[in-house]
């Protein structure tokens, strides 16, 4: 209990600090959304002092009030999830947009990156058992994917599997003109379909990171002692390899993959702009576009509560995997 305790401690305090960075770093930057309002408004003629006055409140900003006085409303504001009110889908609020891009986001990258730690661990796993397999041989292939610029890799396999043999859709979430928004298995086999191309790519990118973690350190596991003892017991191989070896070859790939859901939300905007995904990604690249601060600040909070939130998880599940973390906090 204390080290749960503990740990809730610092993030609590982590996500603190995450807040006020994330107020003051915006501020720190030339312009404010009220004057990229007032530029857009002054192309169509005079801007009055009354009409900055309604675009303040209208955006719920107050560029007048000293800052730690707009730092306070902001923490505020934050409890009610008022965000304020986005430049770029004007006048949608910050928390619409990121209630409609956020469950996509967190479906394609989030089930890809799964999809690709559980697969390289257990490839990993048996690349180690069998060295100079054909498996183990294959993992330079996998890693020299890995290497290869995301972008590029999503590019060849747009153009081969969505132009050349037209299996995939080139870009989209979901058939626009055939299907509408709901749940149901029209649109539920629509999305996948639509978002097969674009996993696709993700886990081809990354499983080979995933196995050659897990292959060296299977290697390294089965030269200790325990690994000897548990033979000379008699035990199954089977048993030795999953129950023995993997269990503790694995806990580095899990700290690994506790990183990379943290950065599902953040790692989405390249994967997105390719396959034109309707996500975070794209929503972050429009506000950056458009000086949407208010957008941009949203966002850069969901991204700060994804990368503690999946820390904080793993560590406390990490406790319960190695019970010598608990034991040394």
């Amino acid at each position: 209990m204390k080290y749960i305790l503990q740990k809730l401690g610092f993030y609590l305090i982590a996500f603190w600090a995450a807040l006020t960075v994330n107020f003051f770093l915006p501020r720190l930057l030339p312009g404010n959304p009220v004057d990229i309002m007032l530029a857009k408004l002054a192309q169509r003629g005079p801007v009055t002092p009354e009409a900055r006055e309604a675009v303040e409140l209208l955006l719920g900003t107050n560029t007048e009030a000293p800052l730690i006085v707009q730092y306070w409303q902001y923490l505020g504001k934050l409890f009610t999830l008022d965000l304020g009110t986005s430049v770029a889908f004007f006048p949608a609020s910050v928390t619409d947009i990121i209630a409609q891009t956020l469950p996509w986001t967190i479906g394609l990258i989030g089930v890809a990156t799964v999809i690709s730690f559980v697969l390289g661990v257990a490839l990993g796993m048996l690349a180690g058992w069998k060295r100079g397999s054909w498996l183990d041989n294959l993992i330079p292939v996998t890693t020299m994917l890995q290497s290869v610029p995301y972008f590029w890799l999503a590019l060849i396999l747009l153009f081969v599997l969505g132009g050349m043999w037209d299996l995939f859709p080139l870009n989209g979430g979901y058939n626009v003109y055939e299907t509408s928004p709901g749940w149901n298995l029209e649109f539920i086999g629509s999305v996948i379909y639509y978002g097969t191309l674009p996993a696709l790519t993700i886990v081809i990118s990354s499983v080979g990171g995933w196995m050659l973690g897990m292959r060296n350190m299977m290697v390294s596991t089965l030269s200790d002692d325990y690994i000897l003892t548990a033979e000379a017991k008699g035990l199954r191989p089977l048993r030795i390899m999953t129950t023995y070896a993997a269990r503790n070859a694995v806990l580095p790939s899990v700290a690994g993959f506790a990183i990379s859901l943290g950065f599902v939300v953040a790692g989405s905007i390249v994967t997105e702009a390719v396959f034109s995904y309707p996500g975070i990604g794209s929503a972050l690249l429009n506000a950056v576009g458009s000086n949407d601060y208010s957008l941009m600040q949203g966002l850069f909070l969901v991204i700060t509560l994804s990368v503690l939130g999946a820390n904080l998880l793993v560590d406390l599940l990490y406790s319960f995997i190695d019970p010598r973390t608990r034991a040394r906090s």
